[in-house]
């Protein structure tokens, strides 16, 4: 089964960026003086250059004036203050100046104009009183102050911030969708699959819609909603679509974001949110990761002071206060739900739970469909082919699959996305990456190739082993080679003979090195893992064990970790030498049937081997002709009958 992958967590918008994420103080502190003194620095400039401009401008001597109106050169002459704008007869302008309290008339007598020549010239008064008068006065007097009081005011912002983290420190963290939200809304027609969770979570929008259908007959909708699944299974996604169907503001918080390191801050946090929950009502509160503060309580190395209890506490304490008119609904995610504390599941908390599964092969292809929408797909694509190829994916790894796909088609610059890129976009997901700068010497590519070769052949042989749709030696993440192993059928459960046949495949691959080398290499290490965990839970979970017989032998919970390689055990040492030697038992038996095949099937395995040492890559039309070829039957669809 491929790793499940978590969404990626959606950028806090800059409104809503909490208190914790500014930067330190005394950085930007130096960089707003230094800022604040270029700005004055630029001001002072232009005003500077302006006023320079100003003074520029030539001014005539008021005995050169008088001799050009006694010569009756001069048109109009305006008077602004001590400031003279002459107007000639050719159309030019000058300036000039006079004495402040002195008339010019007077002045231009006493400088030998006659009363004839002064007639000549219209004279006018203009007082200089306007708006920009008094800016140009009062600028360089204004000008500085306004900078200080400025300068003054833009530092004390910035410590004032800084002081202010303390006084938030109790606040909510939520992020908000507000019901107008039209970027962010989701819906249910967004959610693919998840019939049954839809149909139950269908009666928590109805509530919130018409609450008065149901308070009118009695009824009170469930105050907490717990959605219970594998990661990326689509549990934040629901909750939106949930809020997004009822149109009412969505609160989302992580259970992390509650727990502080000052013992209070968490619980204030939680009352601050119901606050502002319950004055936007209707609205849903989402807790995602509710495990990060919902565990069992009393068992935390802080016994039942410590601040993730405190925090619990609080949370409790909120459900129980909720009126049943008050339209305010928690929601919460986990995939943990063996771990919390029972006082939150019982009735009046989060008494409603919803299981969301991994999807099907029905579900897989809706859930690709959604993804493909805004990807221009070729003729050749096939949904309902990737669908069957990835049993055990989830709508996180679906989206990931779809988006990796056109991340090669663009790459190889083409407009569209075809079946190949999805095919190719598989492997990625599941395994990584093709790492064709890793390369095998002649000897390492040998023994990979017979690695593989012993895995695939195993898996053909055994009646309920999964049949293989592709071989490689090329490198991928961290593996050499892999074998690629698919379901027939969707399965929700695995029986024994089929735990034991996974197992001898896992070490079909250890058998084929030894056998044909003589030695074994690191090349099985991860296998040997798979396998040996995998007995493992046969023994201790699963009751497969005649000799234990059906006993649960390791709790959900795993127990409680006291120190590292020390765990709780609720069983005795002759017990667990007992569950050592069953392991060792399923591993031996393992190995014996993979040892038996590979030896009576020799010749296959020499020619799988030697196929993939030429092509490198073996896909299962090619594979399934190899095995005809050496006269061994294909596998059929098994009817369902093994599962029941």
């Amino acid at each position: 089964m491929p790793k499940p992958v978590k969404s990626p967590m959606k950028k806090i918008p800059p409104k809503m960026k909490p208190d914790w994420a500014m930067p330190p103080v005394r950085e930007p502190f130096m960089r707003n003086v230094i800022s604040a003194v270029l700005i004055f620095l630029i001001i002072m400039s232009l005003y500077s250059m302006f006023s320079d401009g100003a003074k520029k401008k030539d001014l005539i001597p008021l005995s050169v004036l008088a001799g050009e109106v006694s010569e009756n050169k001069v048109s109009t002459i305006s008077v602004k203050g001590d400031r003279l704008v002459i107007g000639y007869v050719d159309g030019t302008e000058k300036e000039s100046k006079k004495e402040t309290n002195e008339s010019l008339s007077q002045t231009l007598v006493n400088y030998g104009v006659t009363a004839e020549n002064l007639q000549k010239v219209a004279i006018t008064n203009e007082s200089e009183t306007g708006f920009g008068f008094w800016i140009l006065s009062l600028a360089p007097i204004i000008l500085p102050i306004l900078f200080i009081v400025f300068f003054l005011w833009y530092l004390s912002r910035q410590v004032k911030g800084a002081g202010m983290q303390a006084f938030t420190f109790g606040q909510s963290k939520a992020r908000i969708i507000a019901p107008d939200d039209k970027k962010q809304r989701v819906t249910f027609k967004d959610v693919a699959g998840v019939k049954e969770a839809k149909q139950e979570l269908s009666e928590i929008v109805d509530f919130l819609k018409n609450p008065k259908k149901f308070l009118d007959i009695g009824a009170q909708i469930p105050k907490g909603v717990i959605l219970m699944g594998a990661p990326g299974t689509g549990k934040t996604l629901l909750a939106r679509a949930v809020a997004g169907e009822a149109n009412v503001a969505f609160f989302s918080i992580s259970g992390s974001e509650f727990v502080e390191m000052f013992v209070g801050v968490g619980a204030s946090r939680v009352r601050d949110l119901f606050q502002l929950a319950k004055k936007a009502a209707p609205a849903i509160i989402f807790v995602d990761e509710i495990d990060a503060v919902g565990r069992v309580r009393g068992v935390g190395a802080g016994g039942g002071n410590d601040e993730r209890e405190q925090t619990l506490n609080q949370i409790l304490v909120e459900m129980d206060g909720f009126e049943p008119n008050e339209k305010v609904i928690v929601m919460a995610a986990t995939n943990r739900p063996d771990v919390l504390d029972p006082a939150l599941l019982r009735p009046g908390r989060f008494d409603r739970r919803v299981i969301i599964d991994l999807p099907d092969r029905s579900e897989r292809e809706e859930i690709l469909l959604i993804h493909a929408r805004k990807k221009p797909l070729a003729e050749d694509v096939a949904l309902k082919v990737v669908a069957e190829r990835t049993p055990g994916f989830s709508g996180a790894d679906l989206y990931s699959l779809m988006n990796e796909a056109a991340i090669l088609a663009a790459r190889e610059n083409r407009t569209k996305l075809s079946q190949f890129d999805l095919i190719r976009s598989i492997e990625k997901v599941m395994l990584g990456p093709e790492r064709k700068s890793h390369l095998l010497s002649m000897k390492e590519k040998e023994i990979t190739a017979y690695h593989e070769a012993g895995h695939a052949l195993v898996s053909s042989i055994l009646e309920y082993a999964d049949p293989v749709h592709k071989i490689s030696i090329i490198s991928r993440g961290r593996a050499a080679g892999y074998t690629l192993n698919l379901p027939l059928e969707d399965r929700k459960l695995q029986s024994r003979k089929e735990f034991l046949a996974d197992i001898a495949m896992s070490l079909g691959g250890f058998v084929a090195e030894k056998m044909v080398f003589g030695d074994t290499t690191t090349g099985p290490s991860n296998d040997l893992q798979v396998s040996t965990a995998l007995a493992r839970d046969m023994v201790t979970k699963y009751g497969m064990s005649e000799r234990i017989g059906a006993l649960a032998l390791e709790s959900q919970t795993g127990g409680a970790i006291f120190g590292k390689g020390m765990q709780d055990k609720e069983y005795s040492e002759k017990v667990s030498a007992d569950i050592d030697a069953e392991v060792s038992k399923f591993m031996k038996e393992g190995l014996e049937t993979a040892e038996k095949i590979l030896t009576k099937y020799r010749p296959v395995l020499d020619a799988i081997a030697k196929r993939l040492i030429e092509v490198e890559t073996i896909e299962r039309d090619a594979f399934e002709q190899i095995l005809v070829a050496h006269g061994i039957a294909l596998k059929k669809k098994k009817d369902i009958e093994h599962q029941k």
